[in-house]
């Protein structure tokens, strides 16, 4: 008799969370003995021990991914006009945080390839308003950064990398450098959402930054703009990372490395599996950067997208569409223009599970069970 798969999940955090329990439950209930629930002495060891990993300066942890954003452009003097580019295949986060503070998101196109901001989009798409290019590594691999710091020397731009699906991805520079994700601009801002390939169990975000000065504002402006207690230099919001979410983010810091090898091998078994398939096309690897498979996206070529993720999940198999409008398209950021990979993108991509916890026997079954989708749409006909 044969043994049924444990469930398949989209994102295990489950199973990641059974393997290391008696740290994380430790660590918790610790914090909770002294009751040092906001600014306890966990979050000062994570920073550290991020900035180690980064290889980068400072590390300003704060609420949320989206706060790390925000306060990268407060951090920056970005002012209500100024004009921000960035991709137009993205969550909507990227942009909603631009238009927040009164600047103008300017949505370019992305590579076909890498689905990350197109480079040679970019220019055309300056200003004299323009002050800051944010580009977004998607899906667990770097933009193009050695083009875009190009660009932005030349116009004399900032740059904001949003790297919250890419922690721990390496970018090779043409000189045979690398930089992790998150540190080769003015600044870079994460998300530590739970599904994160580093995730807490709540909400939780961190800015990078090699500039002493912008870390000194970032800093103050995640605490109410404070100097020093009740003296407030800058507008400030109040975004920090509460102690009990660095406590687990510092002990995930280090499987980070390990999580991130589990995700390239089911990339791997999948890349495998769908390598001559006509109607499937796998995630590309580019050459300047390592993939760390935030998400594992396959593009349809001659199938029904919608039809083949109703397959998969009356196959107790979870799938994801990310993301099914273009932003240009959204009601609060609607703009003119021309962004066919995007659109493309949009009405073709197919996300399969991805986490750490993946096995064989469950790989196996996503995989036969695609395999399976032509035979089953053609029985159906």
């Amino acid at each position: 008799m044969q043994t049924a798969i444990a469930p398949i999940r989209m994102v295990d955090l489950i199973g990641q969370y059974q393997k290391i329990k008696p740290e994380i439950d430790q660590a918790l209930l610790d914090i909770m003995d002294r009751a040092a629930f906001i600014s306890g002495p966990e979050v000062k060891q994570f920073q550290a021990n991020l900035e180690k990993y980064l290889d980068v300066k400072h590390v300003i942890p704060c609420a949320n991914g989206t706060d790390a954003l925000q306060i990268c452009m407060m951090a920056l003097g970005l002012q209500p006009g100024d004009e921000v580019i960035t991709a137009c295949f993205t969550y909507v986060a990227t942009a909603e945080v631009i238009a927040l503070l009164g600047l103008k998101p300017v949505l370019v196109d992305v590579d076909p390839m890498t689905f990350n901001i197109d480079p040679t989009k970019i220019e055309a798409a300056i200003t004299p308003k323009t002050k800051a290019i944010v580009p977004v590594h998607l899906f667990g691999q770097c933009a193009d950064m050695e083009a875009i710091i190009n660009i932005a020397k030349k116009h004399n731009l900032y740059i904001i990398e949003d790297t919250a699906q890419a922690i721990g991805s390496d970018y090779t520079f043409t000189d045979g450098r690398t930089s992790k994700a998150g540190t080769m601009g003015q600044m870079g801002a994460t998300s530590f959402f739970p599904s994160k390939n580093l995730g807490c169990f709540g909400d939780g975000g961190a800015i990078f930054t090699n500039d002493d000065e912008l870390a000194s504002k970032a800093r103050m402006i995640c605490n109410h703009g404070q100097s020093r207690l009740y003296y407030h230099d800058e507008i400030g919001v109040n975004s920090r990372l509460d102690t009990m979410q660095a406590a687990i983010l510092d002990i995930k810091l280090k499987h980070l490395d390990e999580y991130n090898t589990a995700r390239k091998n089911a990339a791997n078994y999948y890349d495998s599996a769908f390598a001559n398939h006509p109607n499937l096309k796998a995630p590309h690897r580019a050459k300047n950067s390592t993939h760390v498979f935030h998400q594992y996206t396959l593009q349809t070529c001659g199938i029904d997208r919608n039809e083949l993720k109703k397959y998969l999940e009356e196959n107790q198999i979870p799938a994801m569409i990310y993301y099914p409008v273009p932003l240009n398209q959204q009601k609060a950021y609607i703009q003119d223009g021309s962004y066919p990979i995007t659109e493309q993108l949009c009405n073709c991509v197919i996300s399969l599970p991805m986490h750490s916890e993946l096995s064989e026997e469950q790989l196996s079954h996503i995989t036969n069970t695609i395999l399976s989708f032509d035979v089953a749409q053609d029985n159906n006909n």
